[in-house]
């Protein structure tokens, strides 16, 4: 029974709400100039090194290396139209994307986007008085909206902490955990995989190991099955 009381268990939430945060934010958003430096900002604060899992994980201290790796050839144009180049052909396309950033992808016989998955994710954003900015235009169930909700959860959780409403933290977190079950970890664990293979980039490649552990962490903590 988790204890939302203890604030080493608060502290947990509050670095699962930055690392889902961060990684959403990545994922969803094509790194143009605006998002330069940002990442070049995130680079300067070796804001990789940080995880509110155990770094000794696997796959996040895989994650962790290669960002760390990649982060110390600086970020010159080169390199960031090299990152640009591998968000496309992983999440966008001209040709089929190589790890498509949409769920109800992988439930569908023909692969295609805005299926039930999608319908059912905006639910549940609706449902905490979220839309996404594109509504109608671009999927609900991308991984990065997915991971951002996710974080929003987590931010909600400790403000009815902060509150002194406990049955409503708790709540909170049943719903998180359902989220994930139903949705993010059904999914996510296989997009992190194509990602890993398909990824020419290391910054890419160590975004998918450090997000494939938090999934198998976040899972574990809470004792929620994964596919594996």
């Amino acid at each position: 029974m988790i204890d939302l009381s203890s604030k080493d268990h608060q502290e947990k939430i509050a670095g699962e709400m930055l690392l889902f945060g961060l990684l959403g934010r990545i994922l969803y958003t094509y790194p143009d100039k605006e998002e330069r430096n940002w990442i070049q900002s995130l680079i300067d604060d070796d804001v990789f090194l940080s995880s509110p899992y155990a770094p000794d994980h696997k796959d996040i201290a895989v994650g962790i290396e290669l960002l760390t790796n990649w982060s110390k050839q600086g970020l010159s144009d080169e390199t960031y139209l090299d990152i640009q180049s591998d968000y496309t052909q992983l999440f966008i396309g001209p040709d089929e994307p190589k790890a498509s950033p949409n769920e109800s992808v992988y439930f569908s016989e023909e692969k295609v986007i805005f299926q039930e998955e999608t319908l059912q994710v905006r639910a549940w954003f609706k449902r905490f008085g979220l839309e996404t900015e594109k509504l109608y235009n671009e999927p609900d169930d991308h991984i990065g909206l997915e991971m951002s909700f996710i974080a929003f959860l987590a931010k909600n959780v400790l403000q009815a902490i902060d509150d002194g409403d406990l049955e409503k933290a708790k709540d909170l977190v049943e719903a998180r955990n359902q989220f994930l079950s139903e949705h993010l970890l059904l999914w996510g664990p296989q997009w992190c995989n194509l990602v890993i293979e398909n990824a020419r980039t290391d910054f890419f490649k160590g975004l998918a190991y450090l997000t494939l552990g938090a999934f198998r962490a976040i899972a574990e903590q809470y004792d929620i099955d994964i596919p594996q």
